[in-house]
């Protein structure tokens, strides 16, 4: 499946998920992935029909079992740890 939308999703769909996003972006930009559209939004505010792929943290992941196209992060902030997960969702 081509990945062509991200959802980055947190809690309230305004502090942390706008980060990730722009995280997101900046390491689709240095993965050299164009075309590609990230956004962010509560996880209330959210369906499987929504993104291609899903990013949220760990604490997330309980509420995302039916979403089987999901990151889960660990830290939040780590770009090493999006870059490496976003290279692996790319590269299927």
């Amino acid at each position: 499946m081509a990945i062509r939308s991200i959802m980055c999703c947190c809690g309230q769909g305004l502090g942390s998920s706008m980060i990730v996003s722009m995280n997101v972006e900046k390491a689709l930009k240095n993965l050299g992935i164009t075309g590609v559209s990230v956004d962010h939004t509560s996880l209330n505010e959210i369906s499987p029909d929504l993104a291609d792929l899903f990013v949220v943290g760990f604490d997330l992941a309980p509420q995302m079992t039916a979403y089987p196209n999901k990151i889960v992060l660990n830290q939040l902030m780590d770009m090493n740890e999006i870059t490496t997960k976003l290279k692996e969702v790319f590269e299927k």
